[in-house]
């Protein structure tokens, strides 16, 4: 193997133990031992367990915004959110190790870390084309970050339930997040007061 190809191995072990087992479940010895290798290999490309660790993330974090991020290319809303809600499921389908590797160790919950960071920058995505939409429908644009949040958190938390029930159908899951959005947001009312005080 030339030193690209025998890198490229060691990161699709790792991305795949790392899947498995999570970062701390993963040791050196054992990406080595399952790519034929010794331990001095692995740390000669990568300098040890989070040097692979983060590369591996890198690069799913970098698919995933790439995917989602050329998905939006429509100029309504609505399939704006169907383009993004589909882009998400069929990542979670077709990179099912990657999404593992990305919500193990951060869940989506939390402040900081790969899964919530990559959510943030999705979500600047959509900050921006929300924000355009509401300013052309007389909606407070400034508004439109809690939105962005609001919608890329309801597709990731139904993604990562959908990474274990496998049910419905992706099309229909992307279907049902694309119903339970934009039915609510036909609706929006400009200034919303709570009901509670």
């Amino acid at each position: 193997m030339t030193g690209k190809e025998r890198r490229q191995q060691l990161l699709d072990v790792a991305r795949a133990l790392f899947a498995e087992k999570g970062f701390d479940g993963t040791s050196i010895e054992e990406i080595a031992h399952r790519a034929g290798v010794s331990k001095p290999v692995v740390y000669e490309h990568f300098g040890g367990k989070e040097g692979v660790y983060a590369v591996v993330v890198d690069r799913e974090m970098r698919n995933l915004l790439d995917l989602i991020v050329s998905a939006l290319d429509a100029g309504h809303p609505r399939v704006l959110l169907e383009q993004a809600a589909h882009a998400l499921v069929d990542y979670i389908d077709e990179n099912t190790d990657g999404f593992r590797v990305l919500v193990r160790d951060s869940p989506v919950a939390s402040s900081s870390g790969t899964f919530s960071s990559l959510l943030n920058d999705i979500a600047s995505q959509v900050e921006h084309i929300l924000g355009l939409q509401f300013s052309a429908r007389g909606y407070d644009s400034k508004l439109a970050p809690l939105y962005s949040q609001a919608l890329v958190g309801m597709v990731a938390l139904t993604g990562q339930w959908w990474l274990e029930a496998r049910k419905p159908k992706k099309e229909e899951v992307a279907a049902h997040l694309v119903n339970l959005a934009w039915n609510g947001l036909s609706h929006l009312e400009h200034k919303p007061k709570p009901t509670i005080k």
